[in-house]
């Protein structure tokens, strides 16, 4: 079997890839791992420490790399790679396509074949606008606004350009339409109820970034 540690941003993205990501890729002979970010309490960090952290898995020799992070909430003072560049181009896959590439040609040259870079536009939590069912299947009316969660829908192309201002970004719209709603938990419990082929078919960079995983994961 083959092994790949996915650091995730927090316990929403690893809950995510535990009960998610893990099975599909368990049936193609890759073991999951989801370590969080390390030196943080749930969020994001300067790239130059997260980066340690991925240098010190990849330098572990037989596992690939990639990660789980939110493109919500990095600050320019992070200095991801690219970052600046990125910040003036519009379209979105070619924003986050050259910041992938930015962020991999900043690692060491004899660990790139086994690293996936990846950030999330623009949460996580936008993922889980991919299907209304799952929120009808598993909330009462008088527990969530399925027409708030619809109309977010609706209005953005994919999920995936629903937008990162703190109003209204995923997270935020989430909280806002579900009683209670608890991230960890929900976050995975959604996407589970709706499945990742369903995610993919509504989330193109979600879905090249696994189509990037396999592709890596059986070059090498």
């Amino acid at each position: 079997m083959k092994r790949l540690i996915i650091v995730c941003e927090g316990q929403t993205e690893q809950s995510f890839c535990q009960k998610v990501l893990s099975p599909y890729f368990q049936a193609k002979g890759i073991v999951v791992e989801a370590p969080t970010i390390k030196h943080s309490h749930g969020g994001i960090v300067p790239w130059e420490t997260l980066k340690r952290q991925l240098v010190e898995h990849l330098y572990e020799g037989n596992a690939f790399v990639t990660m789980l992070i939110d493109f919500y909430r990095i600050k320019d003072s992070y200095q991801f790679p690219g970052w600046e560049e990125a910040k003036t181009i519009a379209e979105s896959q070619d924003k986050m396509n050259g910041l992938f590439q930015d962020m991999l040609n900043d690692m060491p040259e004899d660990l790139r074949s086994r690293f996936v870079p990846y950030i999330q536009l623009h949460e996580f939590e936008g993922l889980l606008f991919s299907e209304i069912s799952a929120f009808k299947n598993n909330f009462l009316p008088t527990e969530c606004d399925f027409d708030a969660i619809q109309s977010a829908i609706d209005e953005f192309e994919t999920p995936e350009d629903i937008n990162n201002k703190p109003e209204t970004a995923p997270s935020s719209r989430l909280m806002a339409a579900v009683a209670g709603y608890n991230k960890v938990v929900y976050g995975s419990l959604l996407a589970e109820e709706m499945g990742l082929s369903t995610i993919r078919s509504r989330c193109p960079l979600f879905n090249s970034w696994i189509e990037r995983i396999e592709e890596v994961c059986n070059n090498e």
